[in-house]
């Protein structure tokens, strides 16, 4: 399903996702996840709350040019199994899909800024806006086909991320390899 809809938005796609994942051909795909009990974006320049949720994660998601229909649906699975909320006994056993909560995502290019030399970051290496968006639209679907309810920023529109993080606790995912 997920491939049919990689299709439709213009990405590429592999035809198995676990075989593509062995054979270590990954984007390098960025994703910040914070627990939450809350959190809300608003259109910065209007106010208006473009999506909030009461409780489960913020993930800021950026897209690289070699990213594919794949990255999108091994990161959504992935992060909709991730067991990051406790249990009675107090440990992290718990996927958002078992608490149901939301995903609140937000595209964010700026996870891919490469800030090695000078004082001012580069974002050269983040996809094109049109690929970016299409890869942003691509994940959140693939999120929704997981179960999970996900709250949407807006693409393109300067906003305001206001969210309580809970543990606190902060997970870095790239698709290169660990933090």
């Amino acid at each position: 399903m997920a491939r049919a809809g990689a299709a439709a938005v213009g990405l590429p796609g592999d035809a198995d996702c676990a075989i593509w994942f062995r054979r270590g051909r990954r984007g390098p795909i960025k994703a910040l996840l914070q627990r939450v009990t809350r959190a809300s974006v608003v259109n910065a320049d209007t106010g208006d709350v473009l999506g909030a949720i009461d409780g489960g994660l913020v993930v800021l998601v950026c897209a690289d040019p070699d990213d594919t229909a794949d990255d999108c649906a091994f990161f959504a699975r992935k992060i909709a199994a991730m067991r990051l909320f406790e249990d009675d006994a107090g440990k992290m056993n718990r996927s958002v899909l078992d608490v149901g909560g939301k995903v609140l995502a937000v595209s964010q290019f700026t996870l891919a800024a490469d800030w090695r030399r000078g004082n001012r970051p580069g974002f050269s290496r983040a996809a094109d806006p049109e690929t970016a968006e299409r890869f942003y639209e691509l994940f959140c679907d693939n999120l929704r086909e997981q179960g999970v309810e996900v709250e949407t920023g807006r693409f393109r529109t300067a906003m305001q991320v206001e969210l309580v993080n809970d543990g606190p606790v902060t997970i870095w995912m790239d698709s290169n390899g660990p933090a």
